[in-house]
């Protein structure tokens, strides 16, 4: 088992997890800013504070996940000095890690381990820590890179001997061994500079160049790029751990298994569950972070009775007719054009056989979840057989069947290179041609394109969420909103009321569009995504059309702008907010009777039903953002702390109401509490965690479907049982027991949160 470090004195201790608040740090919101919020989370009921990466970083970095340097908590936020005067607030603190890949950074000093590995080429100690294929490609030349290449002294920049210079890079270049220029392009040593179009010559993030994939699955890397998270565990700095994209990695549960002894802590994975799909038994974690969880409860408020006119409207509007099925389909496969064809090649030679480029690209395409789990010269799961023969008999309709047939044989059982290389492949083909491609494509009810989400998938039953619940760790996260989330928990409250007024809303969307069009690929989305974020300013309406279009690929893409197009995109979003804002108010306004119930009702769900819930930052009261980096606004939270402080009736104050309700019910909540249905009827969810009697229990009545419950007149004489014992509901003070009217029970909020 790799790892370890000597024990020194601990500056704070974890206890049990029940809930986390995540923040995201920037350079201007660093250690200390986070340490002046811990009085306010308590206060809230928060847990342990859950902190986005908190090593070294490219030093403008927004976000954190491009990882510099390993051996350093990052200097932006306060060092490690800050760190540690941040655990001594008391408050547990949780981290984000990144162990898939680091930057390609500028200057050299930036990451000396790559530097050093493209300096000294295969031999090199630091060429272990990269997938790297010789000489490594590397696609950083711009349109103009003749003129911005040249071939100096290094002195000035630290390093021995000459450097090659593209713009603000600096690329050493081995003493005594000159250079070789060629026509349009310079080769220094053991890589080659390539036009920024080329696939790179290393496993990267997904489709980003400048992100490079790590092999932490070599025991002396891993040691060294967790050393000091592990000291910083050790000495109670920090508690528990968040892993970054295990997907990317040769071998997750091995990654795990190395993992796992070094946090005594909770331990989550970014993984991305498709609908129906379990977290792999033989993970030693604690769960998820929430997404499988987010697209459940997002569905219990989002009424089927709708699909099929949001379906018609859609496609009228769109001209889109194809299904789902097709268009993730066809989006994969472009992605797989665009983006992923040295992965592909490379994969194809592993295999042997390039005959089987065409039968393999079907079958990244077909796959239906990230990735299957195979591990070389093990015995494929049973899961895992099933995954990829479904894959395979998609596959088999749209190239040769014995192709077909052959490849999936070899992705389960051929050369350990091979297995493993698809296993790595399937996660980002998944990514970029589902979550940035298909959802921008395919988009009738858009709070259902989420990560992880089916969006033809319309609503779940009571009965089928209580089903969920059953089965989940009880210690996996939970959550509603995170910093990669298409679109915040309040814009999808808003939505989900689409599916109960789908008449009103294609009247409206109707009469927005014909006064203000552009591009109907795109339009739809938009009056979608104005009315849902409503109100909102005209920049961020124009960045997150520019992003959606960027993303759809179907005009624009990141690698092909159109400087018209993009245009034509800020003179929509200027004319549909100048000739219709005020009737997208009107319309929100109507909307938000019905969406406010929604919101309060899926955070009270989300915080107490099983696993730890999440709040991320700010969304203990309305928040209406839109994809990164529109989710990662700072916060107000000095408002926050005022509602905290003395809630109103608004929105806003009952939301912060009961979240505060919820959390501090959480903390005295076992995190293990049995978890039991209530039947509630079709206009509610209710349930019960803990045992009346047997230390702390709790139950959440939540109304569902607001605007079909007031259209048949609300409540009536409709009755609810509660479990046995006497209630309080922690919310209005009031008293309940056993059989209650829901008339009265939820009288003054949509919602009743009760302690026994």
């Amino acid at each position: 088992m790799p790892g370890g470090s000597p024990r020194r004195e601990r500056v704070s201790k974890g206890g049990p997890v029940s809930s986390t608040y995540r923040v995201q740090l920037t350079p201007d919101f660093g250690f200390a800013q986070a340490a002046g919020l811990v009085g306010y989370l308590r206060e809230l009921g928060a847990g342990h504070l859950y902190l986005s990466p908190i090593l070294q970083a490219c030093r403008e970095s927004l976000h954190g996940y491009d990882v510099t340097d390993h051996t350093r908590v990052r200097e932006e936020f306060g060092g490690e000095e800050g760190l540690r005067a941040l655990a001594a607030e008391g408050m547990p603190l949780v981290s984000d890690i990144v162990p898939n890949h680091m930057t390609v950074p500028v200057p050299e000093s930036d990451n000396a381990r790559l530097w050093a590995a493209l300096r000294d080429g295969p031999g090199s100690p630091a060429s272990r820590w990269f997938d790297f294929q010789w000489p490594v490609t590397l696609p950083l030349l711009g349109d103009d890179a003749d003129e911005a290449l040249r071939v100096d002294s290094g002195v000035e920049s630290g390093v021995d001997g000459d450097v090659l210079r593209y713009h603000d890079h600096v690329f050493p270049i081995r003493p005594g061994t000159g250079h070789l220029p060629l026509p349009d392009l310079l080769e220094a040593q053991h890589y080659r500079l390539a036009h920024w179009r080329e696939s790179p010559g290393y496993r990267r993030f997904f489709d980003v160049s400048s992100l490079m994939g790590l092999r932490v699955e070599d025991p002396e890397v891993f040691r060294e790029t967790h050393a000091v998270t592990f000291r910083l565990i050790e000495e109670g700095v920090i508690h528990g751990l968040r892993v970054d994209h295990p997907d990317g990695l040769a071998d997750p549960r091995g990654y795990l298994r190395w993992l796992r002894p070094h946090v005594p802590g909770p331990l989550w994975v970014e993984k991305i569950l498709i609908d129906g799909e379990r977290l792999p038994a033989d993970w030693p974690c604690d769960g998820t972070t929430g997404y499988d969880a987010l697209n459940m409860i997002t569905r219990l408020f989002v009424d089927p009775a709708g699909r099929d006119a949001l379906v018609e409207t859609f496609g009228r509007h769109t001209g889109v007719r194809d299904d789902y099925e097709t268009v993730r389909h066809d989006a994969k496969k472009h992605v797989i054009d665009l983006f992923f064809r040295g992965e592909v090649d490379r994969l194809t030679t592993d295999l042997g056989d390039p005959a089987l480029r065409e039968a393999v690209v079907e079958l990244l395409a077909a796959m239906p979840v990230y990735r299957a789990y195979v591990n070389p010269g093990e015995r494929p799961s049973a899961d895992a057989q099933a995954i990829v023969a479904e894959a395979a008999r998609l596959a088999a309709g749209r190239a040769d069947p014995d192709a077909v047939a052959k490849a999936a044989d070899l992705v389960l059982y051929g050369p350990p290179d091979a297995v493993t290389r698809f296993q790595q492949t399937c996660g980002p083909v998944m990514a970029k041609g589902v979550e940035d491609t298909a959802l921008y494509r395919w988009y009738p009810l858009a709070c259902l394109n989420e990560v992880g989400g089916e969006p033809d998938r319309f609503g779940v039953s009571p009965a089928e969420f209580h089903e969920f619940c059953a089965g989940l760790p009880p210690r996996t996260m939970t959550t509603l909103s995170t910093h990669d989330t298409k679109r915040s928990e309040d814009v999808r409250a808003r939505l989900a009321v689409l599916s109960e007024l789908p008449e009103e809303w294609t009247m409206a969307v109707d009469s927005w569009s014909a006064a203000v069009s552009f591009d109907p690929r795109l339009d739809y989305l938009a009056w979608q995504s104005l009315m849902a974020a409503w109100p909102i300013s005209l920049d961020r309406f124009t960045d997150y059309l520019l992003k959606a279009a960027r993303e759809a690929k179907t005009a624009i893409s990141w690698v092909d702008p159109d400087p018209a197009y993009e245009e034509g995109i800020r003179d929509f979003a200027r004319r549909a907010i100048d000739a219709c804002g005020y009737s997208v108010a009107s319309f929100t306004e109507v909307v938000d009777r019905y969406a406010r119930v929604n919101s309060l009702g899926q955070k009270a769900v989300q915080l107490l039903m099983p696993g730890i819930p999440d709040v991320y930052q700010g969304n203990e009261i309305t928040d209406f953002s839109l994809v990164d980096p529109d989710n990662r606004r700072p916060v107000d939270f000095e408002r926050r702390r005022r509602l905290l402080a003395e809630p109103d009736d608004s929105w806003d104050g009952q939301k912060i109401r009961v979240t505060a309700a919820a959390l501090g019910l959480r903390g005295r909540l076992d995190p293990e509490a049995p978890y039991a249905p209530i039947e509630a009827g079709e206009h509610a969810v209710a349930f019960i965690r803990g045992v009346p009697g047997q230390g702390t229990a709790a139950a959440v009545v939540a109304t569902r479907l607001p605007a079909g419950l007031e259209r048949r007149g609300g409540w009536g004489s409709e009755k609810i049982t509660l479990p046995p014992g006497r209630w309080r509901d922690l919310l209005t003070g009031a008293e309940h027991t056993g059989e209650v009217r829901m008339a009265d029970l939820l009288s003054v909020h949509p919602v009743a949160i009760l302690e026994a």
